[in-house]
């Protein structure tokens, strides 16, 4: 998501989630036959490790897993004082501070514009994977956020998914008499904050004007004079009547997780990435994507797609062969389907011979008739206006901000540029 993309995308966070390792320790990199690298990809990492290891005989991946949060905070860190590893997480774009633009303009990311993949990045694709018209970034899948419903728990509820703004609050208010909350939040981990406002916003403000980011970049709009004061409201109804469980901001994404994989709450707001997780808490589980409604027009709804974090390679890599054969691999057709299956996703290059999981049968849809926008933060001019929305929100939240005031701050920040 980025992101959201994340996490946004996002992306995961701190507390539970943090410092988790893969099942081996980050090492210092020096044997030629050790590669060492930091994910964020969380459930999904550890079996593309284990195929590459099988694909390259006595390799041996060291690699340590942490939340989105934590992660950003320290990657800049290692980078600059020499001790980050051979390959790390990159978000596409300049949303966040491990992005594709904020890396790569100081110089801590290899050009990796002569892999034998990057040719074959559609152009959607490859804008986010690029820095001053060269590639940094192995963008291995798409994602999508909208509501992730838990069906079993939806089918005991004997209420149907909503397709309008007004179901969608009628579902929520019928939800909590139910005593099982429509859906999840996590919000003490701040970058979850954005995930159900980038998915209002997709409807809100670009179903009307396709065009915002182009009139953004121009000078002609603003966050604050626009459609996004409409979605930060929404948000808000939507928490006054009762969407989410008790207590967001004490909820992390961990715990989020949980609620909605055990039928505690019908679903969670979140990007596909969290499908992964929720089959591994329940793996009886079954879990479907969909639109979140923002408006009460069914056919305007649109959805927040993009590609997802991938992979940068060290500029100062100790073991760089390794480090390409890691990137190749990954955006190989055995690589990346591995990847995007085991997360749910969707691959970025086409004739992967992948097959399209259920789960995320709208999703597919939604891309094919071209009825979605890309992860908001991912075209905007640097990352503190991600990180000004992300603390924004979850003031809002706590009651000590309003929305004009967020968004104002969020748009001196974008006047300021790069």
């Amino acid at each position: 998501m980025k992101t959201l993309r994340a996490a946004l995308a996002a992306t995961a966070s701190v507390t539970l989630l943090a410092a988790c390792s893969g099942g081996t320790e980050a090492g210092d990199g020096k044997d030629s036959q050790t590669l060492t690298l930091a994910s964020v990809d969380q459930g999904s990492v550890e079996d593309v490790v284990k195929a590459f290891e099988k694909a390259n005989p006595g390799v041996k991946v060291r690699y340590t897993t942490s939340g989105a949060d934590q992660y950003q905070q320290q990657i800049r860190t290692q980078l600059s004082s020499g001790t980050a590893p051979d390959v790390m997480s990159v978000w596409p774009g300049n949303g966040n501070p491990a992005a594709t633009h904020v890396l790569a303009e100081p110089g801590y990311l290899r050009d990796l514009s002569d892999r034998p993949w990057a040719a074959k990045l559609p152009a959607a694709t490859k804008s986010v994977a690029q820095y001053d018209g060269k590639t940094y970034n192995a963008l291995f899948g798409q994602n999508g956020i909208g509501a992730v419903y838990n069906q079993q728990a939806l089918t005991a509820s004997g209420l149907t998914a909503p397709t309008t703004w007004t179901e969608l609050l009628t579902f929520c208010k019928d939800a909590a008499a139910r005593k099982t909350p429509a859906f999840a939040l996590g919000l003490q981990d701040n970058w979850v904050t954005q995930i159900v406002q980038y998915a209002l916003v997709a409807t809100t403000v670009y179903g009307p004007d396709r065009d915002f980011d182009q009139k953004m970049q121009a000078g002609q709009a603003t966050f604050a004079d626009s459609a996004w004061s409409a979605a930060m409201d929404k948000y808000r109804t939507m928490e006054k009547e009762g969407c989410f469980q008790k207590n967001p901001l004490g909820t992390n994404y961990e715990a989020s997780q949980q609620l909605a994989a055990t039928g505690k709450t019908l679903g969670i707001v979140q990007g596909n990435w969290v499908i992964a997780l929720l089959k591994e808490k329940n793996p009886k589980g079954t879990f479907t994507l969909k639109p979140l409604p923002a408006d009460d027009k069914a056919d305007d709804a649109l959805m927040p797609a993009a590609a997802g974090a991938g992979y940068g390679v060290n500029a100062k890599a100790k073991n760089e062969e390794l480090a390409l054969k890691w990137v190749d691999f990954v955006m190989s057709p055995k690589g990346m389907n591995l990847y995007v299956k085991k997360q749910g996703g969707l691959p970025t290059l086409p004739d992967t011979g992948y097959t399209v999981d259920p789960s995320l049968t709208e999703l597919s849809r939604f891309i094919t008739d071209d009825r979605t926008v890309p992860f908001m933060d991912q075209l905007w001019p640097n990352a503190k206006v991600q990180q000004t929305m992300l603390s924004g929100l979850q003031e809002i939240f706590s009651g000590q901000a309003e929305p004009k005031d967020v968004l104002e701050a969020m748009d001196a920040d974008y006047e300021a540029g790069s």
